[in-house]
């Protein structure tokens, strides 16, 4: 009795199964029909469109038709790099001013921070010497020249001798001033450079010699930047290529700049090549010293441009599915570069292809395709950079 009990149920829940699947999974019935088990009952499995052109499901043969997929056109764009770095700040021009000749501070005629002009006299050493020594040739120079009047007054009662020595001794005398005046000169410390002035370190009375530092002078009308780029950039980056830059210690403010200069070789120990770059300064908020922050943005070599759904992965790599006359073909490519609505890539791809975004899980070498919707291009301009610095 129990085993028999045991077999009613099992039937009743074989027959409450065998009833949902027919009520509620029609995509069931083929399979039910394929065994036999829907003849007894009289039910018959209704045909639909999609089975009959075998839209999205497997391909069982080509009675089924070709397969049905959504491609859309390959496009052309140019890979945009952008490179991200960090460069320091100097100024335009800058000098350290030092005596030319040991001495002490007589007078200190500028001011730390202020702006001086080329020629304009920093500070002077004590020179009373000097002064003595200009008017000692002055004097020497003077009582020369009328010695040489007065032999030149003689006419040929002197000798050829006599006025050639009048002559030798009023050109001393005049190297003689001219050597008095450049010592006198080299104690006054003047400003190589128009410029800021930086801080003085010194007073008035203060030996100093020719390796003192009196102060420096900067000249920051404009600020240049060193940086350096990963040397697989070499060749991409020109002079006067344009920068954007950015101060750390100024960051809501962004500033627009020019490749200056290039080295001629790469460093090789960091793999990099050094670049300068200019920076206005109009509102002389910069300077020298400040850490900046660097981006290069270009245009680099021109790849096909493909849908990112287009692209598959194998065994061997990154591939995509190509309708070529109406059949598909698999072609491997690689991945340049990823944006945000477009894959660039490198591969036997033509542009005005068509590769098929839709539909790939069907797809086999040689199979007939039927394109149902093309898909917008994609644009000529990658939209999105990505950074490679």
């Amino acid at each position: 009795m129990p085993i028999l009990k045991q077999i009613v149920i099992t039937a009743l829940f074989l027959a409450a199964g065998f009833w949902g699947l027919v009520t509620y999974v029609p995509t069931s019935l083929p399979i039910l029909d394929r065994y036999g088990l829907l003849e007894p009952f009289g039910i018959t499995v209704p045909e639909t469109p999609a089975a009959a052109q075998g839209g999205g499901g497997r391909p069982s043969g080509g009675s089924r038709g070709p397969i049905q997929v959504i491609a859309s056109e390959v496009a052309s764009a140019n890979i945009f790099n952008e490179i991200v770095t960090i460069g320091d700040g100097r100024a335009l021009r800058n000098t350290t001013v030092v005596p030319e000749v040991s001495g002490r501070l007589s007078a200190i005629n500028v001011q730390s921070s202020s702006y001086i002009e080329a020629g304009d006299v920093v500070a002077t050493l004590e020179d009373r010497i000097q002064r003595l020594e200009v008017e000692r040739a002055q004097f020497l120079l003077e009582d020369a020249r009328a010695a040489a009047n007065r032999v030149n007054a003689l006419g040929t009662t002197v000798t050829a001798i006599q006025r050639s020595n009048a002559a030798l001794a009023l050109q001393t005398a005049e190297l003689d001033l001219k050597e008095a005046e450049f010592e006198l000169e080299r104690r006054r410390i003047v400003a190589p450079i128009s410029g800021w002035v930086g801080i003085i370190n010194h007073n008035v009375g203060d030996q100093v010699s020719t390796a003192t530092e009196i102060t420096q002078i900067d000249d920051r009308s404009e600020i240049i930047v060193d940086f350096r780029v990963p040397e697989r950039f070499v060749g991409q980056i020109k002079e006067g290529d344009a920068i954007r830059a950015t101060a750390l210690a100024r960051p809501q403010d962004e500033l627009i700049g020019t490749i200056t200069a290039l080295d001629s070789r790469v460093d090789a120990d960091s793999r990099t090549l050094r670049l300068q770059a200019s920076l206005a300064n109009t509102d002389d908020v910069l300077r020298a010293g400040m850490a900046f922050r660097i981006i290069v943005d270009f245009t680099g070599e021109s790849f096909p441009s493909i849908d990112p759904l287009a692209i598959q992965w194998g065994s061997d790599g990154p591939f995509v599915w190509v309708v070529d006359e109406g059949k598909a073909a698999q072609k491997a490519v690689m991945i340049m570069q990823r944006n945000s609505d477009s894959v660039l890539v490198s591969g036997e791809l033509s542009v005005g292809d068509m590769v098929v975004t839709e539909g790939v899980q069907n797809l086999r070498s040689g199979a007939e395709v039927e394109i149902q919707v093309q898909a917008t291009s994609n644009p000529a301009q990658a939209a999105l950079p990505v950074s490679r610095g």
